[in-house]
């Protein structure tokens, strides 16, 4: 039952009675899990491009750049307190724990830390209380030097979001990853009038680290680059948030009476990257960026994977132009058919050849009239992260989407197989077209399967919790657009997930 100032917050956050009930109705019926068809593989759902094909898809999209509008698009809220995880448990528990091998991996990163970005920022801190790092290395003071990696009177990691990290170390300076998308977006996103167009995601209580940021580095990076950047912020939305429910099965409630709202997980973006108008938008996790010496592999793939989506995209629009036509023949019909199949990865049912021309006209257009992606795929290493699978919906119709493994039945053995026979990952390096074949945009929400959301256990202030998500960005988000998959090398992947992922050779 909502109070009156129930029914008041719901309004203030912009979220209807229909829609909190449906949230409410989520906890009790559960998700279902993905029903997995198979795992994509290279030859069957992941394209695998030759060298040829790579220089033929960067040239392509470099010769169609004049007329492209594009926008770089980053999650970058969050702080990265989930990165520090081990750092912590050195600051609070080393001195005090007689098994000092549990921490053996993080003490490993501490006594190479000269080597990190972060080390010419943490000497001078340490300098300010009359501290030296090289003293503290020496004398395997880890928990000092966690405290100042850590805390607010120190550089205060555990309280700044990723982005603002320092990732890499130059000659002229230390580069946050915030610094390197926006040396990544002068590379490949830059528009014939010279701007580069990108947009953060952040959480409100971060947005004046971005901007005291933006002021340091954009004049510098415009010069250099000869780019004048456009960098716009956005946060999640209230009408995204979603209640919890605590043991009882009751909605947890603040200590005010209120209900207690959560992010809705990075599924709610959609609203965020819907807002967007551009021909083409480049998305990438904000940790995931390289140096400048180990840069061009992803630069060329980049421009490649925008190639070959401009490459089907043309091809869409073209067969939806035939499928306008009055006198459409059998012969035409066909051959979209075929591209439908070989180019989008539609599988059509034992029916539907039964089917007039005029029904195969409704469903063709209905296929092709859709936001297409275009996603790199990279060889499995043991990186966690979803994966590329066949997946059959509810008509049991096959089609391909990215699956994490929270979507996934680990008690059905033959869904188990399936992840077995997995060969590629998901690195989040999606490239979309979200503008229809009459250069109207799509409303990105009429593509989002709602069933595909998120429900887990949580502890939060001492409460134990039941919480909501909804389906995630890359996965039911974008679960009824047309996807194609494309391997890239794993090159291109160079995630920040701990401290110690900065010491390997492409973060050096």
């Amino acid at each position: 039952m909502l109070s009156t100032k129930d029914i008041e917050q719901l309004a203030q956050k912009g979220i209807s009675e229909l829609q909190f009930e449906t949230q409410i109705k989520n906890f009790e019926t559960g998700f279902p899990y993905a029903n997995l068809a198979g795992a994509a593989t290279v030859g069957d759902g992941i394209i695998h491009f030759s060298d040829a094909d790579v220089q033929e898809y960067a040239a392509l999209f470099d010769s169609r750049n004049a007329d492209l509008s594009m926008i770089k698009f980053v999650p970058a809220s969050g702080a990265a307190s989930r990165m520090f995880k081990d750092l912590i448990d050195v600051e609070q528990n080393y001195n005090q724990s007689e098994k000092k091998i549990g921490f053996a991996h993080i003490t490993k990163c501490l006594d190479n830390v000269g080597k990190l970005a972060l080390a010419g920022a943490l000497s001078q801190v340490l300098k300010k209380d009359g501290l030296d790092l090289r003293t503290l290395v020496e004398q395997k003071d880890y928990a000092t030097l966690a405290k100042y990696i850590l805390q607010p009177n120190g550089l205060g990691y555990q309280q700044k979001p990723k982005a603002m990290l320092l990732f890499h170390g130059y000659p002229e300076g230390a580069r946050t990853a915030f610094e390197e998308h926006l040396v990544e977006g002068a590379a490949y996103a830059k528009m014939v009038d010279g701007s580069v167009h990108l947009h953060f995601t952040i959480s409100p209580e971060h947005k004046n680290l971005f901007e005291q940021k933006m002021k340091e580095v954009v004049p510098v990076f415009e010069q250099r680059y000869g780019v004048r950047y456009d960098i716009q912020f956005s946060e999640q939305m209230g009408k995204t948030d979603m209640v919890a429910l605590d043991k009882t099965g009751n909605i947890v409630r603040n200590a005010d009476g209120s209900m207690l709202f959560r992010p809705g997980g990075h599924g709610a973006l959609i609203e965020n990257l819907n807002a967007l108008e551009a021909d083409l938008i480049f998305i990438k996790n904000i940790d995931n960026v390289t140096t400048d010496a180990l840069r061009q592999t992803t630069y060329l793939y980049k421009k490649a994977l925008a190639g070959y989506l401009l490459h089907v995209q043309e091809g869409v629009h073209q067969c939806l132009h035939y499928l306008e036509s009055l006198s459409i023949d059998e012969s035409s019909l066909s051959q979209i058919e075929g591209f439908v199949a070989k180019i989008l990865n539609v599988r059509f049912s034992m029916t539907y050849f039964a089917r007039s021309i005029r029904e195969r006209v409704s469903y063709l257009a209905k296929k092709l009239n859709r936001p297409i992606r275009v996603c790199g795929m990279v060889r499995n290493e043991g990186e966690p992260g979803g994966g590329p699978y066949w997946v059959r919906n509810e008509h049991g119709h096959k089609n391909l989407q990215i699956i994490e493994a929270s979507q996934i039945d680990f008690n059905n053995r033959f869904q188990v197989e399936m992840v077995r026979e997995s060969s590629h990952f998901n690195p989040v390096d999606l490239i979309c077209a979200v503008k229809n074949y009459k250069g109207n945009k799509f409303n990105l929400k009429n593509y989002v399967d709602p069933k595909t959301g998120f429900i887990s256990k949580k502890k939060q202030n001492g409460i134990d919790m039941t919480i909501q998500e909804l389906p995630g960005l890359w996965n039911g988000a974008m679960a009824n657009w047309n996807t194609i998959f494309v391997e890239v090398p794993i090159e291109t992947f160079t995630p920040v997930k701990t401290l110690s992922d900065l010491l390997r050779k492409e973060h050096q």
